[in-house]
């Protein structure tokens, strides 16, 4: 089983990260976890799991960008409580509440706000990261630092 964990934990880190960077009730931070606490290299594991779950987000995003409130209704099935709680944040903070990117509830629908605004890509990516980069150290740390 751990040989199991180790050969394909990062493929399902990011591919479970990706999932949860949308509108899917996913967690990624028990795996990230799991493997940290099976050595797996905690750069490697946090590098995977940012990196998914940002492409994860940049497709949120890209849909705010071209699908807008239709498909946010529709198909992605985000409540108007939702995005205008997002909408708020983004109209206090403007694109640095994309830093937060990473918290549950409002997450998604902020990066949905970010396409819907047309913030840039590259400046969408980068706060994104940072906060889902963040959020992926504390818990590698928190877990490794339980295990010592």
């Amino acid at each position: 089983m751990d040989s199991l964990l180790i050969d394909w934990g990062l493929p399902a880190l990011f591919g479970i990260s990706f999932l949860a960077a949308t509108v899917l009730p996913i967690a990624s931070e028990w795996l990230l976890a799991a493997l940290v606490a099976r050595q797996v290299d905690l750069t490697a594991a946090v590098a995977v799991a940012t990196l998914g779950n940002t492409l994860g987000a940049v497709t949120t995003w890209a849909v705010g960008v071209w699908g807008g409130v239709w498909i946010m209704r529709r198909w992605l099935r985000i409540s108007d409580a939702d995005r205008r709680r997002a909408e708020q944040w983004y109209a206090r903070w403007g694109s640095w509440s994309l830093l937060l990117a990473w918290t549950p509830i409002v997450g998604d629908p902020l990066c949905l706000v970010g396409g819907l605004m047309k913030v840039p890509l590259p400046r969408f990516i980068i706060l994104v990261a940072a906060g889902k980069a963040a959020r992926y150290l504390i818990v590698a740390w928190a877990t490794r630092g339980l295990m010592a």
